[in-house]
């Protein structure tokens, strides 16, 4: 499915329900037990990163989560420092001071706070906030969040939601962050301890993610560290300001 038509399905079914979300997977996904999938270069042009689909689990009151520590708190989940730099295409992908940055990701078994769950159980997560925060970015144009390493569900491979705006509230870009397919595959082959407890059976990879497939190196992060030790994740997000 195009990028394009997919973003225009979801803004139509973005309260609808993740049985609605998890019907709009690939059908010809792999089976990450006998693939591992194909890892990118990361796109160091100065070009403008994809726009991608905010929904159907976006922050409903983002202001009001002005952090830098996100974590739920239940223990699971490696820690992750998500270090995101915004860049302004148009002063020559210059560092952008004082932008917002809102981000946004499921827990380590594939469900949103806000939300009731993409996984269909019984667990309620609507009065809950975690994985949302707000940053502004500092004279370096960076934001660093406190994080764990995402889960994933049906669908979807492992991403991250980001949403952009200048200083003055002016949306800027909605896109999200992705993840090499090897580092997805050995998280969750090897991350029980931590949480990760559902394996990579039916996992989808980015070239078969609706979001991802059409073209993942513009929005693929950097990732260095191991599941004992922790995980610091740095990307360039590039925006016309």
């Amino acid at each position: 499915m195009e990028r394009k038509q997919f973003i225009r399905t979801l803004s139509l079914l973005a309260f609808s329900g993740p049985m609605v979300w998890a019907a709009c997977k690939k059908d010809d996904e792999v089976d990450p037990t006998t693939d591992t999938g194909t890892d990118v270069d990361v796109d160091s042009s100065c070009s403008v990163t994809p726009t991608e689909t905010e929904g159907p689990f976006p922050t409903k009151t983002p202001s009001s989560y002005v952090r830098s520590d996100i974590r739920k708190g239940d223990g699971l989940g490696v820690d992750m420092d998500a270090v995101i730099t915004i860049l302004n295409v148009n002063a020559n992908c210059a560092v952008l001071a004082g932008a917002l940055v809102d981000i946004w990701h499921c827990d380590v078994a594939g469900n949103y706070s806000q939300y009731g769950g993409t996984q269909m159980q019984s667990s309620n997560y609507q009065s809950v906030n975690w994985y949302r925060g707000r940053q502004v970015t500092n004279s370096e144009g960076k934001v660093t969040f406190q994080t764990v390493f995402p889960g994933w569900y049906q669908g979807r491979s492992t991403h991250i939601h980001v949403h952009v705006y200048d200083a003055t509230g002016k949306s800027l870009l909605v896109t999200q962050i992705a993840f090499q397919d090897s580092l997805c595959v050995s998280v969750n082959s090897n991350g029980s301890a931590y949480g990760y407890t559902k394996g990579t059976s039916g996992y989808t990879y980015n070239a078969n993610d609706n979001v991802f497939g059409d073209g993942v190196d513009k929005e693929m992060s950097t990732v260095t560290g191991s599941l004992t030790d922790g995980f610091d994740m740095q990307i360039d997000i590039k925006v016309n300001a």
